[in-house]
């Protein structure tokens, strides 16, 4: 086994993008006339081309796009391979830096190796028990105000606003500003920033989504390094404060760069990806009113044992935990996970050079028959214990996975469990109009949401 490249060798310029010479031994797509035609074609069906691919190219093809050629794997061998990453062979860095780095440079994501790890034991402090218990305190208060603003038994759009709350709650528990003008400024330049990341245009040219999102970075940053002196020595639970007093494993102080990129990114990998799962847990509950029938059941235990939702009990809400679990595997957050391969590797028959950006597409993965019959159905019982039992750990990994699985995994869970008891408690959710199936009512790409916004009306039961 060859030894794993070190961070010197983590240069591009060093580390050639393969075109489609090198990668035509590989089943795949030919040479189209137009790569960002056929770029802009797979953005707007991404489920059904990848679907189209998997079919007619098994579960390792070659792709081309506007960023040139590379490679898509499906399946939870590969994910478990690539994310895993046992031989150090996939560069999370190089493969998110084309989309983040000039936006969300340096954050967790685009780090690798030992870097990534003393970076994640550094910031995992703020994750721990004690932390999240203050976290959910604020959230409580949050979720409460904000769900009893919305109209009863009148139309809303959920997207826009569960993104509005979402924004909100981000604010208080993230950064510990109150709701008001101050985090009015701060939700603007941050949705300035998450516009522009994935946006076509990569320069920021005047009156461009990107130079919008550069001027919002420059308010964020501004923001962060006035405050990380007045965070430093507090005992404040919000998240930023409790960043700006972690310890590496030599004693040390995180420098204020690596705050404020951390804080940046910690924030844009929490916010749209935790917006995009309520409305897609919303758009299963409106399409399958029965399981809202059991959350409700479930709430109602609590109550019943407890008196209130708790930190402490929300291990006790497994109804909500698989209705979560299912709809993040009908519509995973991030729909692919891009890497660069830094030495040559095999996989099943194909031979994959160094340099060539691969993907794990977590769409198709969970969409394996052999894995879930069915795959289409909305079905949580997939994620009982006795189901479960047996099924690759990776065949399941809308987190991803391996030393890069999501740091705020377990706030997310705790979040969206507290979004749907108090939601769903005496009410029930109710779609202003026919649902169809992810394709139809959804943009897929880059971040899943509906159509529409989702017009749905919560009723007092």
């Amino acid at each position: 086994m060859n030894a794993p490249m070190s961070n010197s060798d983590f240069n591009p310029a060093r580390l050639p993008l393969p075109g489609y010479a090198e990668l035509a031994h590989l089943p795949g797509q030919l040479p189209a006339r137009s790569a960002l035609l056929r770029t802009l074609t797979f953005i707007g069906n991404p489920l059904g081309k990848s679907r189209e691919l998997v079919e007619t190219h098994g579960l390792v093809f070659r792709r081309q796009d506007f960023g040139g050629w590379g490679v898509t794997l499906v399946g939870p061998e590969a994910n478990e391979m690539v994310l895993f990453n046992k031989d150090r062979i996939f560069s999370s860095e190089l493969g998110w830096n084309p989309v983040l780095e000039l936006l969300f440079p340096r954050g967790l994501m685009l780090m690798d190796f030992e870097e990534h790890r003393i970076h994640r034991k550094t910031l995992s402090v703020a994750f721990k028990t004690e932390p999240m218990r203050h976290y959910f305190a604020q959230l409580d208060e949050g979720i409460t105000r904000g769900l009893a603003a919305w109209p009863k038994g009148k139309s809303l759009k959920f997207y826009p606003s569960i993104k509005a709350l979402t924004l909100d709650l981000a604010a208080t528990s993230f950064l510990g500003v109150p709701w008001g003008p101050e985090a009015n400024r701060i939700n603007k330049a941050f949705c300035d920033m998450v516009a522009a990341s994935v946006g076509i245009v990569r320069k920021p040219l005047p009156f461009t989504a990107m130079k919008r999102g550069v001027d919002g970075r420059a308010f964020m940053s501004a923001y962060f390094a006035r405050e990380i002196p007045r965070r430093r020595g507090q005992d404040r639970n919000d998240i930023f404060t409790q960043v700006c007093n972690a310890r590496d494993e030599n004693d040390q102080l995180l420098g204020e760069q690596d705050i404020i990129d951390h804080m940046n990114f910690l924030m844009m990998a929490a916010h749209d990806t935790t917006t995009s799962s309520i409305t897609s847990i919303v758009w299963c509950l409106a399409r399958h009113p029965e399981w809202q029938d059991r959350i409700r059941e479930e709430i109602a235990g609590i109550r019943a044992r407890h008196g209130a939702l708790s930190y402490e009990t929300l291990g006790e809400m497994n109804v909500t935990d698989m209705v979560f679990k299912e709809a993040l595997r009908l519509i995973p957050p991030v729909p692919a996970m891009p890497r660069r391969v830094l030495r040559d590797f095999t996989i099943g028959n194909h031979q994959i050079p160094a340099g060539t950006m691969v993907g794990v597409n977590q769409m198709m993965s969970h969409r394996l028959p052999e894995h879930w019959p069915d795959p289409e159905h909305f079905d949580p019982t997939r994620f009982t214990p006795e189901n479960s039992r047996g099924r690759h750990k990776y065949a399941w990994v809308p987190f991803g996975g391996g030393a890069h699985m999501c740091l705020g995994q377990h706030f997310a869970y705790m979040q969206v469990k507290m979004v749907f008891f108090a939601l769903l408690e005496g009410h029930r959710i109710v779609a202003e109009r026919p649902l169809g199936s992810v394709e139809s009512d959804f943009i897929m790409f880059p971040i899943p949401k509906p159509r529409d916004g989702l017009p749905v009306r919560i009723e007092a039961l």
